[in-house]
């Protein structure tokens, strides 16, 4: 067992969590993690309504007794979704925690608060986390260069971001970035992280709602087949390398501007893919941490496996090196 102060505070058994993850974050794969003792989060907006949000928070709780939260991102948008819609029925379906990410969630947390609602916040820098900190959030959680989706601007890998947000913020960290295995979590918490989020590894196993392509892919494919899409724009991306993301990496680097890849990286093709299997039909995240996915377990045998093997590390491998 390795239990650490975010479990005391999340009200969870492992201090292993499955983000939002757009298109994936269902029932299915949430009530999955939250069965096996992590912490899942359903993801907002892949619900295209409120009412539809209230509806897979009901259906997740007829699969699974045990506490998950929901994801909440808030990005810039000429027709943004109706955010506080979304607030309200996570608040007043009574789920214990929220994911925000994006934006800065300021507006939000008085509500969550009045809601009893606990907030862990994703940041990329350490700046970020200070001052979601000081708005008072439960806890952070900290993306490495090495994550899959919006990693930010910095380049700053989790081997250095980790420790750095450690030494600043007080509140739980949850280490996000090249995660999937024990070897993982024990670096994480040596790092000085509480836990650690993993997104591509619970995207390759088998309660996940995506196309068994898609999870073929990732055991297939190496550390090196990811591609940073948006470098140009200051909107870095990583994605799983194809043949749309090559395009949209060469027409952005030639000088053209998001217009150009605008129907290229569109969420419908992404969403496609998931759903087909078709996999260079749009683009689609992934983290470097492909190159550690091996098989296709249950969520359960893939949290039993990291729990059990960080454990045995702790206690032989690293216990040897002591004089």
């Amino acid at each position: 067992m390795v239990r650490t102060r975010f479990c005391e505070v999340f009200g969870v058994e492992h201090p292993i969590v499955q983000g939002g993850m757009q298109w994936v974050g269902r029932a299915e794969l949430v009530s999955a993690v939250a069965n096996a003792g992590g912490l899942g989060f359903l993801t907002a907006l892949t619900q295209p309504t409120p009412e539809d949000l209230a509806k897979e928070i009901a259906r997740c709780r007829e699969l699974t007794d045990k506490p998950f939260g929901v994801n909440l991102t808030i990005l810039p948008s000429i027709a943004p979704p109706p955010y506080a819609e979304y607030r309200d029925v996570i608040v007043e379906s009574g789920i214990p925690v929220v994911e925000t990410a994006g934006f800065n969630p300021a507006e939000h947390l008085p509500a969550f608060r009045a809601g009893g609602v606990k907030v862990l916040h994703k940041c990329t820098s350490v700046r970020h986390a200070v001052k979601a900190q000081e708005l008072g959030v439960d806890g952070i959680s900290i993306d490495g260069f090495e994550c899959a989706g919006h990693p930010g601007e910095d380049d700053v890998p989790g081997l250095v971001l980790i420790p750095a947000a450690a030494d600043k913020v007080s509140i739980p960290i949850v280490a996000s970035g090249g995660f999937g295995d024990g070897r993982g979590l024990v670096a994480a918490l040596a790092l000085g992280a509480d836990g650690i989020n993993m997104g591509t590894r619970f995207l390759a196993t088998r309660e996940a709602p995506v196309h068994d392509n898609v999870k073929r892919r990732l055991v297939e494919a190496s550390e090196r087949e990811t591609d940073l899409i948006f470098r140009p724009l200051r909107n870095t991306a990583r994605v799983a390398r194809n043949a749309v993301s090559t395009e949209v990496v060469t027409i952005l680097d030639q000088g053209g501007e998001f217009a150009n890849v605008r129907d290229l990286v569109s969420g419908a093709r992404g969403r496609k893919v998931f759903e087909t299997g078709e996999l260079d039909t749009g683009v689609w995240s992934a983290g470097v941490v492909q190159g550690l996915i091996r098989d296709i377990p249950t969520v359960r045998e893939l949290i039993d496996r990291i729990v059990a093997e960080a454990g045995l590390l702790i206690r032989e491998r690293l216990a040897a090196t002591l004089s």
